[in-house]
C-alpha cells in the first residue's frame, strides 16, 4: 500500500528545491560566492534522490518487482504508466548525472551543471504526473 503522506512530502520537497534552483539561477552572477555552485549541485542531487525515493517506494508498495537500479525504478514508473515514458527515461539519465556528482566518477564541467536548469521542468512534470496518479488511486 502506498504511503501517500510520504509520497506527498517527497513531492513537496522536489517542488521546493526546484523553486530554490530557479531562484539561484536568477540571482545576480556578481552575488554568487564560491559555495553557490556547490549549493546548486547539492539541490540537484537531493531533488533527483527524492524522485528515486518515490519510484522505489511505489515499486515496492505496488508490487512492481525489485528494480535492478535506481534508474530502473524510474523506468518502471514509465512502463507502468505512472509517469510518461519519455520523462522516465530523462529522469533515469538524471540518476546517472547524480551518480557522477556524488561519487565523482569523472570530473564534472561546471558548465554542464549549469545546463541542468534546462531540465528543471522534468521535476515539475514528475510532481504533476505523480500527483495525478495519486488522485486516480484515491478514486
Amino acid at each position: 500500500m502506498v504511503d501517500e503522506g510520504r509520497v506527498v512530502r517527497l513531492l513537496r520537497g522536489i517542488s521546493e528545491r526546484t523553486a530554490r534552483l530557479r531562484a539561484g539561477y536568477a540571482s545576480d552572477p556578481k552575488d554568487r560566492g564560491d559555495l553557490w555552485l556547490d549549493g546548486i549541485k547539492y539541490l540537484l542531487v537531493t531533488t533527483i534522490e527524492s524522485c528515486v525515493d518515490v519510484a522505489q517506494h511505489l515499486a515496492s508498495s505496488e508490487d512492481f518487482g525489485a528494480p535492478d537500479s535506481n534508474a530502473g525504478a524510474l523506468r518502471e514508473l514509465g512502463s507502468r504508466g505512472v509517469i510518461d515514458h519519455t520523462l522516465a527515461e530523462d529522469l533515469a539519465l538524471a540518476v546517472g548525472f547524480r551518480n557522477v556528482l556524488v561519487h565523482q566518477y569523472a570530473e564534472v564541467d561546471d558548465a554542464i551543471v549549469l545546463t541542468a536548469w534546462e531540465r528543471l521542468a522534468d521535476f515539475d512534470s514528475f510532481v504533476s504526473q505523480l500527483s495525478e496518479w495519486l488522485a486516480e488511486q484515491r478514486e
